[in-house]
């Protein structure tokens, strides 16, 4: 196993695992019921550094894992989608975490937790989703006309063998990772150095480029209301009130259910696609006083 620090306040265990003969990059602390921490699109274990010593500090184990294409996982030149993902982390589970936990995601790590509740009960006690995201990608119906005809030509070029690696690698600087980090976070003074090379990093490794390719190109998969219907454990569902990727606007699919469903909805304010790492503080304390009501 692989053993060496992030780049964090809290020195993390970084140990590997193989699945279907690619290396997967995980984290585990503490003891207790078990957590797993899923990331978001372009994220990693280091997104979650401000949370997991104090989940585990809780009482709980808390597991957090670079899904395949991100992070220290290996860039491996395949299809990616929602439903790859989510064999990823069942399989983790049975290997890794053997008995009912709690996921808990953000953004497309989110989406994926909601899926594995909703799909693998057995594997579940429940749910946190933090700006859950509405699919791997936007589907063309979501987008205005003019913008659906950009992002069409925009993921050609991705995809091309002459251009992706061109405008990936203007898209992968640091200076812009910091900007696009400065317009999603409400909370600027989270956009540290020591995040955007948290981001930057994994970019540079072989095969980075053909990854963000494959994923822009992807189906977008079901949407979150669809996973809902099938949802029977509790969920708490957190939402930056400024973000401007998973606007809050969003939110109101999960609002519904809150007659129908054990589901607990926060808003955070001035707050934007990250809540757990631009407020740590409030979205730690809300899934303790969460999980300490989980029966």
């Amino acid at each position: 196993m692989l053993t060496q620090e992030l780049t964090s306040a809290e020195p993390l265990e970084k140990l590997t695992w193989t699945w279907k003969g690619h290396q997967i990059q995980y984290t585990v602390k503490g003891s207790g019921r078990p957590l797993v921490l899923i990331h978001g699109f372009g994220a990693s274990i280091g997104h979650w550094r401000k949370n997991i010593g104090v989940l585990a500090g809780g009482g709980y184990r808390v597991f957090a894992l670079d899904l395949l294409g991100f992070g220290g996982s290996d860039k491996a030149a395949i299809a990616y989608s929602l439903e790859l993902w989510e064999e990823l982390i069942g399989d983790f589970w049975r290997e890794q975490v053997r008995e009912p936990a709690v996921f808990v995601g953000n953004s497309i790590g989110a989406l994926l937790s909601l899926m594995t509740v909703a799909n693998s009960p057995e594997k579940s006690l429940g749910g946190v989703l933090i700006n859950c995201a509405g699919g791997l990608n936007h589907r063309p119906e979501e987008l205005y006309f003019p913008l659906r005809v950009v992002m069409g030509t925009f993921t050609k070029l991705v995809s091309s063998p002459t251009f992706g690696p061109f405008i990936f690698n203007r898209i992968r600087q640091k200076h812009r990772i910091r900007n696009t980090l400065r317009q999603v976070y409400g909370n600027r003074e989270a956009v540290t150095e020591e995040l955007v090379e948290l981001l930057y990093r994994p970019s540079c490794d072989p095969g980075a480029q053909s990854v963000f390719a494959s994923i822009l190109t992807a189906p977008p998969g079901e949407p979150p209301a669809t996973f809902l219907d099938k949802v029977d454990r509790p969920l708490l569902v957190l939402w930056g009130e400024d973000d401007p990727w998973t606007p809050i606007a969003g939110s109101q699919v999960f609002q519904d259910r809150r007659e129908s469903l054990p589901l607990e909805f926060i808003s955070i304010p001035k707050t934007g696609h990250c809540p757990h790492d631009e407020r740590p503080e409030i979205v730690n304390e809300a899934i303790l006083n969460w999980l300490a009501d989980l029966s």
